[in-house]
């Protein structure tokens, strides 16, 4: 069976991510955000070219999907959304509803999923990528829930230490983790 988790970039450093990526065994990175970069010195090592040299370095294979990222305007969607809960992009905790709605009708139920997972390496989990430290705040964990649910691949999600939940449904492939999963 093949297996996938997801991870963002915030509240991980450079080497706390690269450490959570070993730990969990990933051979392949899916990079599934629009613009590859991230603003702010505390996430430069994010920036595409950083993230591939450093993926390189660990000996993980990296993969973009543009075609997963949300457009602008499911984006503006989801920001006036997290206006009205006074949250920001960093801080979000959950995705809105119509902004669920749009990507899956505009983006999910259109892409090509075979191709995706026949990328998927048979002997290693890979790992899709956005920004959002919490799972059920992203784009991916919609990606993530329908590849299981389509295609049979095992999920786990990957947090932060410091950003995990009092309770967790998903857990790690390899059954415990430094990180929360």
């Amino acid at each position: 069976m093949r297996s996938l988790v997801t991870i963002g970039v915030y509240e991980f450093d450079r080497e706390t991510f690269l450490a959570a990526l070993r730990e969990h065994d990933v051979g392949l990175l899916i990079d599934v955000r629009q613009r590859r970069g991230v603003r702010g010195a505390r996430y430069a090592w994010a920036n595409v070219r950083r993230l591939q040299r450093a993926l390189e370095e660990a000996g993980i294979a990296y993969s973009h999907h543009r075609e997963l990222a949300p457009t602008t305007a499911l984006r503006r969607l989801q920001y006036a959304a997290d206006h009205r809960r006074g949250e920001g992009k960093r801080s979000r905790t959950l995705l809105d509803a119509q902004y669920a709605a749009g990507y899956t009708r505009e983006i999910l139920d259109c892409a090509e999923l075979d191709a995706l997972v026949a990328e998927l390496p048979s002997d290693r989990p890979a790992a899709l990528l956005c920004v959002e430290a919490d799972p059920q705040a992203c784009h991916r964990s919609l990606i993530a829930a329908r590849l299981q649910e389509r295609h049979g691949v095992d999920v786990a999600h990957v947090r932060p230490a410091q950003r995990a939940p009092a309770t967790s449904s998903s857990r790690s492939p390899s059954g415990s983790s430094r990180y929360a999963a």
